[in-house]
């Protein structure tokens, strides 16, 4: 049977192999491949920006932006707006042929088909179908480009929170930039992409301090506290997603209306952030990760803005009073647009909320957390002492992102599992898997250590390089840190390849490896950076903890 789509950059991909007739995340074919047609026009736009700075000239802060964008509207669970998604590619392919205007004719000659293309809205469905990503025949240079570009799309995500807080980094927009314009270069062999897969590491560390400079700036370093997992008697709205900015604007148009504001799943580290806690209605945390939306939406009963990826095609029960914002979309879901430095128009939401019931109570108690590297650095002698004195034996890094797999249990088992002398450091909606549970503390230092979101991975880096500073190692894997990942979308994959540049070995990685590492590739992995996957809980506890 012909495929209708291709994609395998998730991790619940069919099969552990690839989506072809309709994706898990629920998106349908057309939109698929409408946003294959996407990264191919910004790859190309990519190599124009390119070649424009290689002859000396200027790009524009909105040309990077744009760029950054594209590839965060592609992400897992992010747009599902097939008409949104086209109005992207027809705004992509308009500022490219500008560009090219400004192009010496030398460099034009030079550049690969994606550059020229500037095809009409009605032939977008047919082009889709040939640039996607089995185009590229070559097994292991399709695997190497894929990696790269989730990686890319990781490193945009970062990027477009940075600038959302008028923070950039040009530096590594040029970067992006070129990389993608190289996964169109056939000449580039397979050693010559392992060495871009690594460089682009590299720049994901870079983009992450942009990121962790970029929040801390604005909303001070987080701080340990303790969230409400109860409700309150008032109206409230809930948001999701990643984006502190829409939060910042969110919370101050509700000041004074009547209306709560709760954070779902990857936002609840926002109110780790002493800026946010001056807000009397920001009532807490609602739920659990992002694939518990169907359930935890409908009896939330209010309003719900999405502000990124992550979004859960919605059910009918509350799909009318879903939001969307900034690359996030869904069809038949409003939009609220709003440019960087912008304030966003929230009204419509506020006065939608005042007429709903409050939400349901699903839990009650608190959660703890709000360590990320300032923070764990202020506790650095506890814990220097606590490791010398033999209290902690281990440290996990158990971050990265759930699922709906029931295989994905094994972390919540595993968590449970551990040493009493062992702490788990984490970052991103992984948490949720044992972030409720009763593990305790040592020394009055929580078992269970909470950087923040997926964005925040840059905290458990610094917090590893510290220690090895402490401790005067000469490498990073000779900490007490073992790590054991579970990954799900695109901002995992630029973490996994930041903590492979900064020389971590050893990282098991699942429920399972990517589908889109060929078996050449995936043995380089493992070959030189001890790549390995999990498999038992028991079995991973001997190997990992001993």
């Amino acid at each position: 049977m012909e495929n209708k789509m291709f994609c395998y950059q998730c991790q619940e991909t069919a099969g552990c192999a690839g989506c072809t007739m309709s994706g898990v995340c629920g998106k349908k074919p057309e939109v698929a491949n409408l946003q294959d047609l996407l990264v191919y026009v910004t790859k190309g736009i990519s190599a124009v920006t390119t070649a424009l700075r290689a002859e000396g000239k200027a790009v524009a802060e909105d040309v990077n932006h744009l760029i950054s964008v594209n590839l965060f509207t592609t992400i897992t669970n992010a747009n599902f707006d097939y008409d949104a998604i086209a109005a992207k590619i027809e705004e992509t392919l308009s500022i490219k042929e500008e560009l090219l205007g400004q192009l010496s004719a030398e460099a034009r000659a030079n550049l690969p088909e994606a550059a020229m293309y500037n095809g009409a809205k009605a032939d977008f469905d047919e082009k889709a179908k040939t640039v996607g990503v089995l185009s590229t025949e070559n097994e292991d240079i399709r695997s190497l480009r894929e990696l790269i570009t989730y990686g890319l799309k990781g490193l945009a995500a970062y990027s477009k929170h940075a600038n959302a807080l008028l923070k950039d980094n040009v530096e590594v927009d040029a970067f992006l930039q070129k990389a993608l314009a190289a996964t169109l270069d056939d000449s580039l062999s397979v050693d010559d992409l392992v060495a871009l897969t690594l460089e682009t590491g590299k720049y994901g560390v870079d983009g992450m301090a942009l990121l962790d400079e970029a929040n801390t700036s604005a909303y001070g370093n987080p701080e340990i506290t303790q969230v409400n997992i109860g409700v309150r008697n008032n109206p409230g709205i809930l948001i999701s997603g990643h984006d502190l900015k829409d939060l910042e604007m969110l919370l101050e148009q509700t000041k004074g209306t009547g209306v709560d504001v709760y954070t779902h799943s990857e936002m609840l580290p926002a109110h780790y952030y002493p800026f946010f806690k001056k807000y009397d209605n920001f009532a807490g945390n609602y739920g659990n990760a992002w694939w518990k939306q169907k359930e935890e939406f409908a009896s939330f009963n209010g309003p719900i803005l999405m502000t990124t990826n992550c979004i859960v095609p919605p059910a009918d029960s509350y799909k009318d009073r879903m939001f969307t914002t900034g690359a996030a979309g869904y069809p038949g879901c409003k939009h609220i647009d709003g440019k960087y430095g912008e304030v966003k128009d929230f009204s419509e939401i506020i006065e939608m909320a005042k007429n709903c019931q409050a939400p349901t109570e699903i839990e009650t108690g608190t959660i703890t957390g709000g360590f990320a590297h300032e923070q764990v650095f202020a506790l650095a002698d506890k814990v220097v002492d606590a490791v010398k004195s033999g209290a902690i034996k281990k440290f996990v890094v158990m971050a990265g992102c759930d699922g709906r797999a029931k295989s994905r249990s094994y972390y919540t088992e595993f968590a449970q599992a551990l040493p009493k002398d062992t702490v788990i450091l984490t970052a991103g909606c992984a948490k949720y898997k044992y972030n409720k549970l009763d593990l305790g503390d040592i020394g009055g230092i929580p078992r269970v250590l909470d950087a923040g979101q997926c964005n925040d991975s840059y905290s458990l880096a610094l917090i590893a390089l510290k220690l090895k500073e402490v401790f005067e190692l000469d490498d990073v894997n000779d900490l007490p840190i073992v790590y054991n990942i579970s990954w799900y979308e695109q901002k995992a994959v630029i973490v996994l390849l930041a903590l492979l540049y900064l020389g971590v070995k050893n990282i098991h990685l699942g429920p399972t490896l990517p589908a889109f590492l060929s078996p050449n590739v995936a043995n380089v992995l493992v070959e030189n950076f001890g790549i390995a996957g999990i498999t038992n809980v028991e079995d991973d506890i001997k190997s990992l903890i001993g």
